[in-house]
């Protein structure tokens, strides 16, 4: 089990800074096309989809962490109705269907990937493929995310906040 946690640790460590480093490689690349487009006056054609497809990424590998943290879909009146067990059953029932719509999600994004592999990027010169990676990816390591809380028996600790209280 300590091995596990030490894994998913270190996973998950190497998964924020990997977003954390696209999503500024995406902000330089749409900052160096505003520069480009309205400064030079000579719009770069591959800053736009480098962009695009760097906040794909980001968005999938966040999703990863979101759901590492905790920020699972829930049904909170009936998770704080219930107590120990009840509510524990909960969460596994909770973090199942998680994980089956995960699985599902990078089995689909798996095919798409595969089907898409000889399509490429006019503007970047490679394979769209690599972008649509980031669905079977982002699905895997969101679906790592849940089992690990769910063995690691943590429950969601994401606040709620609620807009009706003020």
């Amino acid at each position: 089990m300590r091995l596990l946690c030490a894994f998913d640790r270190g996973l998950f460590k190497l998964v924020s800074v990997l977003a954390q480093l696209l999503m500024v490689a995406a902000a330089a690349a749409a900052f160096y096309q505003v520069i480009a487009r309205f400064v030079l006056q000579s719009p770069a054609d591959w800053s736009e989809v480098l962009t695009r497809a760097l906040l794909i990424w980001t968005v999938l590998l966040g999703v990863a962490l979101a759901f590492r943290h905790g920020a699972m879909i829930s049904v909170e009146l009936l998770r704080n109705l219930l107590g120990g067990k009840k509510r524990r059953v909960l969460e596994a029932v909770i973090g199942l269907i998680c994980a089956s719509f995960l699985g599902f999600l990078a089995w689909i994004g798996g095919n798409m990937t595969y089907r898409v592999r000889f399509q490429n990027v006019p503007s970047l010169d490679i394979s769209i493929s690599w972008i649509y990676l980031a669905i079977p990816v982002g699905a895997t390591l969101a679906a790592i995310a849940v089992l690990a809380r769910w063995c690691a028996g943590e429950e969601d600790d994401v606040p709620v906040r609620n807009d009706a209280q003020g």
